[in-house]
């Protein structure tokens, strides 16, 4: 990530944008025979009845009635969502994914496929779906991109009926919008730790502990393997499931535990549990009672198998879902013990194993990550885990992790696990070798406008500078204005203003008002201010900025030109077009004049001056600079490169303002389609771009349309940019009226 936040702004605008659609022609195959380029259409190609990818099933007893409830609101509604009492501990094991894969395999012959989706994030999601194409697609998907394979899925999805899709651990339901609010044509069911958030037309279903006689059944069946227990055995049963506080994934754990140790009744395993579980307000504290449980687990598992026990530790501090078996095998560990190792941790439910991917409940993972207080080696067994995990990606990232290199995809798939990491990162841990590690995934996330996912990365470098460099280290300083731009990134200016205030008070005291990295802090925090709606602050720290410039460097350097156009917009941006536009003019003029007419900057400045034209209502200056500009741009830059793409939007907004409404739909049809390839579907600009296209669709009476484009684009602005982004209250209003537009009765015809 680059410290200079001084880059002219490319206006890629979320408002005002609008345009009408104009009528295209479409050829017609006819005949039996498909040409062989569409023997992959999504809409030619067919699933076998009954194909899924689900995890196999364990017991779920106690739940009938869960599961009629479940499919009476599935078939009633198409979605639907399980979540949790609010007197249940907030990391669950309650049941919510058994639950739903049990409803997944009873009613397998009812669906034509299913396919189960980890949802924990919204890249999660779309690698699930990726992999329903590389299963009906195999070959061809291998020749395309991942943005490609996802489309690909969505619009299988979208010409194929009778499908269930499963997103589990669903942890933000706005990540299923473009999903349940574009595909109709099957079930959506959700599982989830959160109980708001959901849409308030969405039925729940949510799920509280086990019933004493439920919980004492599903105790004995797992610990006695199909027999038949003793009316002594039941009873125990029965007292062990109490102490147990009839949770599920302790009922689980004890449970196979007893089922592997057959010599170890429930009374011993009983007595074995420590101490007497500690009871809370709103019952049992599934924290303390997993620790207990995992206790007696961990001691057996100690002498039986220590690597499955080492494992565990290491992958208590990644993240939760399918961890690589690569990930966990060491330089030097035979993978076969790996998986045998793996193999133990399932066996005693301690983990889940797909033979290539295992993943650890989210409880657990807590409860591993907490001290214990009988652990008295050097260091504690959670620090040694913590280590491993650390040396883990270590040992897993590519020597080069930048953006044009084929390993691109590998940093991305060890990213949610550099997450994890610096989501526990600690003061004593400030000298760990990950931190440039950190600092590559936000340079990568920064790359593919993903800058949201990188606050817990920023912090975490932020205070690994703090604690070994020093609060005015430049290094410190530069981190921390990271830190900032993520926030901003989310639509938090209160937190980023603040950073950026502090890091320029700093640098005025260590390294003067004149310096070059002065300059550039307080332009960043400029831009924080106009952000956040006070351009009045951003415009009195700009216009100091640029009489610094022009004193020390000349009106025409480079930078001034910069500063010059970054004042010119926040004027703009507060509506003041009389001193906005002759700032344009100037900074132009001095650009082709030192640096030529097609050098970037000059580019970026014509781009900024006949935008300023535009909102004047000057359309006819205005279109003349957006056309040389485009052409300029595909020549130098060619026709793929992101500024032109957003010279390419920009002229499709200045054919809209002069009411050329054919020629605005198919330039925001192509810009959409090739930010999706070349930026990715979550990219702020893709987002901009379908916004405008949907607007455009809006505007042609087309509602139907808009409406998929403007959900997706809202649920993206809001993970991406946050839910105050100005551009995420944009999107928001569009859909408003959107929807109001298509709700609306029609008038009788003539």
């Amino acid at each position: 990530m680059t410290e200079d936040g001084t880059v002219p702004r490319q206006r890629f605008d979320a408002t005002g944008d609008r345009s009408v659609a104009a009528e295209r022609i479409r050829s017609v195959h006819t005949g039996d025979v498909l040409p062989p380029e569409a023997l992959h259409a999504p809409k030619h190609v067919t699933a076998a009845r009954g194909t899924s990818n689900l995890p196999q099933a364990g017991l779920c007893l106690g739940r009938e009635e869960e599961l009629t409830e479940l499919r009476r609101m599935l078939t009633g509604r198409r979605e639907g969502a399980i979540t949790q009492s609010g007197s249940v501990s907030g990391l669950g094991g309650i049941g919510k994914t058994t639950l739903a894969l049990h409803y997944a395999h009873r009613h397998r012959d009812d669906y034509a496929l299913i396919w189960w989706i980890n949802a924990a994030s919204a890249e999660e999601i779309e690698t699930s779906l990726i992999g329903l194409t590389r299963l009906l697609v195999p070959e061809w998907a291998r020749a395309v991109d991942r943005t490609e394979q996802l489309s690909w899925a969505k619009q299988w999805l979208t010409w194929h009926p009778d499908w269930l899709l499963v997103y589990d651990n669903v942890e933000e339901p706005a990540d299923l919008t473009p999903y349940t609010g574009a595909l109709h044509r099957g079930h959506h069911l959700a599982t989830s730790r959160r109980t708001t958030g959901w849409p308030d037309d969405s039925p729940t279903l949510t799920l509280d502990n086990l019933s004493p006689d439920a919980s004492a059944e599903l105790l004995c069946r797992l610990a006695f393997k199909g027999g038949t227990p003793s009316p002594s055995d039941q009873a125990d049963a029965g007292a062990l499931a109490e102490d147990l506080g009839h949770l599920p994934l302790a009922i689980k754990q004890a449970g196979a535990y007893l089922g592997q140790n057959r010599g170890v009744s429930m009374a011993a395993y009983r007595r074995r549990l420590d101490t007497k579980l500690a009871k809370t307000a709103h019952g049992i504290d599934a924290e303390r009672t997993i620790a207990r449980v995992w206790n007696v687990t961990l001691h057996t598992l100690e002498q039986e198998n220590p690597l499955a026990v080492d494992l565990l530790h290491t992958a208590a501090w990644l993240a939760p879902d399918d961890i690589p078996y690569a990930l966990l095998t060491p330089p030097g560990t035979d993978p076969d013990d790996v998986a045998e190792a793996i193999g133990t941790l399932a066996a005693y439910s301690m983990a889940t194993d797909t033979g290539t991917t295992v993943s650890v409940h989210r409880l657990v993972q807590t409860v591993l990550r907490t001290p214990q207080p009988l652990d008295t080696a050097e260091p504690p067994r959670h620090l040694r885990g913590r280590a491993r995990a650390e040396q883990a990606v270590l040992d897993a990232l590519p020597p080069r992790p930048d953006q044009d290199n084929p390993t691109g995809g590998q940093c991305d798939a060890l990213t949610p696990h550099l997450i994890a990491l610096a989501g526990t990162f600690s003061v004593g841990a400030v000298d760990s070798p990950l931190v440039s590690a950190y600092i590559t995934a936000v340079d990568r996330l920064d790359e593919q406008g993903h800058m949201a996912r990188s606050i817990p990365l920023c912090e975490a470098v932020v205070t690994c500078c703090e604690q070994t460099l020093g609060p005015t280290h430049p290094s410190t300083l530069t981190s921390r204005n990271n830190l900032a731009g993520a926030y901003q990134a989310t639509g938090d200016p209160d937190r980023a203003i603040a950073l950026h205030e502090a890091n320029l008070a700093l640098f005025e005291q260590t390294l003067g008002p004149t310096h070059a990295n002065t300059l550039v802090s307080r332009n960043n925090l400029a831009t924080a201010y106009q952000a956040a709606g006070d351009p009045a602050r951003a415009i009195t720290l700009h216009e100091a900025n640029l009489a610094l410039y022009e004193r020390n460097l000349g009106p025409a350097h480079p930078h001034t030109l910069t500063s010059r156009n970054n004042l010119a917009y926040t004027h703009q941006t507060a509506g003041d077009l009389h001193r906005a536009i002759p700032l344009h003019e100037t900074t132009l003029a001095l650009c082709e004049k030192t640096l030529g007419p097609t050098h970037p900057k000059t580019l970026t400045s014509r781009n900024n001056l006949a935008h300023a034209y535009q909102v004047a209502g000057d359309t006819d200056r205005a279109i003349p600079l957006y056309e040389a500009n485009l052409a300029d741009r595909e020549q130098a830059l060619g026709p793929a490169h992101p500024d032109t793409l957003a010279g390419r939007n920009n002229l499709a907004g200045a054919y809209w303002a002069a009411g050329d409404l054919i020629r605005a739909l198919p330039l925001y049809e192509t810009v959409l389609a090739q930010c999706e390839r070349i930026l990715g579907p979550a990219h702020p600009r893709t987002l901009i771009s379908r916004n405008n296209l949907g607007f455009a669709y809006e505007a042609i009476g087309d509602p139907g349309r808009a409406i998929p484009l403007y959900e997706a684009a809202l649920h993206q602005c809001e993970r991406v940019l946050g839910p105050a982004h100005p551009d995420t209250a944009t999107v928001r209003d569009n859909l408003a009226v959107a929807r109001a537009a298509a709700e609306a009765p029609r008038p009788p015809s003539a």
